[in-house]
């Protein structure tokens, strides 16, 4: 069962105050699709300014994937409202074009047609494409085209001083990242709530198996859909956004220090399988080196600890100087119901979720155990919802009904919600508790219960298409309401300023620069 957190509980009860200033940020991906909904094969467009440089309007891994990006902020209110702004700007820019609101990708007919994202003629832009160049060789692009929100997350300072005794950031950074990984271990272990409540990828377009090998147990729609009766988040199954061979790189999340040797070994370590991509293709580099990792944000995984990078400064190296700033959710599917891709009560889920994580015990976990909590999660992303699923909690302990864990642990978050609430004189986060435990009575409620029923009625390309146009239509009607267009304009034209100047301060060839990078 879920760890006794009484007492943890009890000291949140008498500190309410701790909690005021949490931090969040928002990432959410989606791609550009054509009126059919075939993926968009134009350039990002113009109008959005540089992709490289934009603080808020950038692309992933594909041309037409975009990716927007919210400034950190202490109200989940104002963080929505920014981002819905973003949307609403990108909407009234995009003419005809779409944004597809499911994480699976819309019917991409060749992985040829899936343009890497460019990023100019500097050495970082080119970089940049270069990596894309590499994940695509190693993995195929069409892996790379699955969107997802992360959520990053950090407690106040306050909570630290009176949870941990620390003076100060910088002298308590020990603490605050041990406090963070223990988070990171409990994430890791109940962490499949979030796909069971917020999985939304039960079902996929056929063109995405076409070609590609499955042991799955698909059933066809007449539409053309491939589904699964129980899953919750194919997005996150081996089908998805995932690296089954970096399984075994024995990377924990005990402590700092041995977490980034991990990621140092990894990024140093020469992996044979791809070895024979260092040879240049018609004149042009496939991968930035063979090593089992080109660099650190190559290594997926549901959630990372981080801290923000200064110039030139690897993210590993950040954590050193610094320790954990902040963490970063990232088992979150697009919600096909919001226009957004996420709303608020998932953001004040995650609040409690992460709260709760961080004043649980966790014990330390090797690698055997966190092969184990992967194994959860795939019960629940693949079949989640079937009736009397169990659950496990460690490699020895005997499973226990999904539904029974679930509402333990919910009992243990309407504590946490009422105290967020009593600092906000209001009952928002009691009343996201009292909505979402019933999905464990009922698992049609989840998000891919009843995105399901949905793609079973019209087909996932219908249903795709019809919320796009819909969100295009309400985004583009509405003003907005955190943002001005002034402001919008001026970052443009900044992001575009910005690109141009890195171009003209490069000194190096990209031979030479390349050859830095893969020496540091």
């Amino acid at each position: 069962m879920i760890p006794d957190v009484s007492k943890a509980l009890s000291w949140l009860e008498a500190h309410p105050h701790v909690l005021n200033g949490i931090k969040r940020g928002i990432e959410r991906e989606t791609l550009r699709v054509t009126p059919q909904g075939h993926l968009a094969t134009t350039p990002h467009p113009a109008s959005l300014g540089s992709a490289l440089t934009h603080r808020w309007i950038t692309t992933d891994f594909a041309e037409a994937l975009l990716e927007f990006i919210t400034p950190v902020d202490d109200s989940v209110d104002h963080t929505l409202a920014f981002l819905r702004d973003i949307h609403r700007h990108v909407s009234r820019e995009l003419g005809s074009e779409l944004m597809w609101p499911l994480s699976m990708p819309c019917f991409i007919n060749s992985e040829d047609n899936i343009e890497l994202a460019q990023y100019g003629s500097s050495n970082v832009g080119r970089f940049k494409t270069l990596y894309r160049e590499g994940l695509k060789n190693r993995y195929g692009a069409l892996m790379q085209t699955i969107s997802g929100v992360h959520y990053n997350f950090s407690l106040p300072l306050e909570f630290w001083q009176a949870r941990e005794g620390i003076t100060d950031e910088q002298s308590g950074k020990d603490k605050i990242s041990e406090g963070y990984f223990r988070l990171i271990r409990n994430y890791y272990r109940f962490g499949w709530t979030i796909p069971f409540l917020f999985g939304a990828s039960p079902a996929l377009c056929s063109s995405f198996i076409t070609g590609r090998e499955t042991q799955l147990p698909f059933e066809k729609l007449e539409s053309g859909a491939c589904y699964l009766p129980y899953a919750t988040s194919l997005r996150m199954s081996d089908l998805g956004y995932t690296n089954t061979t970096q399984s075994n790189l024995g990377i924990t999340f005990n402590d700092l220090e041995t977490y980034v040797q991990g990621l140092k070994r990894a990024i140093s370590t020469p992996a044979p399988q791809f070895e024979a991509l260092n040879d240049k293709k018609d004149g042009r580099y496939q991968q930035i080196n063979s090593n089992i990792l080109q660099i650190e944000n190559e290594f997926y995984a549901p959630i990372r600890p981080k801290r923000v990078t200064k110039k030139g400064e690897s993210p590993s190296d950040a954590l050193l100087r610094g320790g954990v700033e902040y963490i970063e959710v990232r088992a979150l599917d697009i919600n096909p119901f919001s226009p957004v891709g996420i709303d608020a009560d998932q953001a004040r889920f995650l609040d409690l979720f992460l709260i709760w994580c961080t004043l649980a015990d966790a014990p330390m976990m090797s690698s055997e155990e966190l092969q184990c909590t992967r194994y959860n999660w795939n019960r629940v992303i693949l079949e989640g919802r079937k009736p009397g699923q169990t659950i496990g909690i460690g490699c020895d302990s005997a499973r226990q009904p999904l539904d029974v864990v679930g509402k333990a642990l919910f009992a243990d978050l309407m504590r946490v919600a009422e105290v967020l609430d009593s600092g906000n004189s209001n009952t928002l986060y009691q009343n996201v508790c009292k909505k979402l435990v019933s999905a464990f009575d009922d698992p049609e409620l989840t998000f891919s219960g009843r995105m399901l029923q949905a793609v079973k009625d019209v087909g996932i390309g219908r249903f795709g298409l019809a919320l796009a146009e819909q969100y295009r239509q309400s985004l583009q009607s509405e003003p907005l309401s955190v943002l001005t267009e002034d402001v919008l304009e001026s970052e443009r034209i900044g992001s575009l300023r910005r690109q141009e100047e890195m171009e003209q301060q490069d000194t190096v060839s990209f031979d030479d620069y390349l050859a830095e990078q893969n020496r540091r």
